[in-house]
């Protein structure tokens, strides 16, 4: 933990594995920027706290620590200074090269965590959503959002629109 405070790097541990991260690019910094001011914007003044890519969350077993692009915790026991173990929404800018990952091996993952409601994949080459929602069964439902409709993040109780995400975007047809 000590190590990757002081890196100039930033690296996602899975297990005891460090992996580095790669650089983002202007459309995924958009589109984070887009999503986390949004969120703020919307709950301040509340128990909420919204994080950008910079916080970590951790899930105890099997020892893992993932960069979210934006995340939302609400559990006030949740206030380690350099990661969150209790979020409630996540939400991941799909990246090419890293995009199965976020598919598949972190879906399984964040799945464990009990705190966690949401958890949005969002595309950076078209304006894509895919949202998996916990239920009150606890089973999870994918739902993906291509349309210019609203997008409802129960977690928070926020709308969003596509092109509040992509604001500032531009896709060619």
């Amino acid at each position: 933990m000590t190590l990757e405070q002081t890196s100039l790097e930033r690296h996602e541990y899975v297990a005891g594995q460090a992996y580095a991260m790669a650089g983002g690019s202007e459309e995924h910094d958009l589109i984070a920027g887009n999503i986390y001011m949004r969120l703020r914007s919307h709950l301040r003044g509340t128990e909420y706290r919204v994080f950008s890519g910079n916080m970590k969350i951790r899930i105890a077993e099997p020892d893992i620590f993932y960069y979210p692009d934006v995340s939302v915790t609400c559990d006030p026991g949740d206030r380690e200074k350099y990661f969150k173990e209790r979020p409630t929404l996540l939400v991941e800018v799909l990246f090419p090269g890293t995009a199965r990952i976020d598919r598949n091996e972190k879906l399984m993952n964040y799945r464990q965590l009990d705190s966690l409601q949401e958890y949005l994949l969002v595309s950076q080459t078209e304006p894509a959503v895919e949202m998996y929602r916990r239920d009150a069964a606890g089973l999870w439902q994918g739902e993906l959002f291509k349309a210019e409709g609203p997008l409802f993040l129960k977690s928070v109780e926020l709308t969003l629109s596509l092109s509040e995400i992509y604001e500032d975007l531009a896709f060619s047809e």
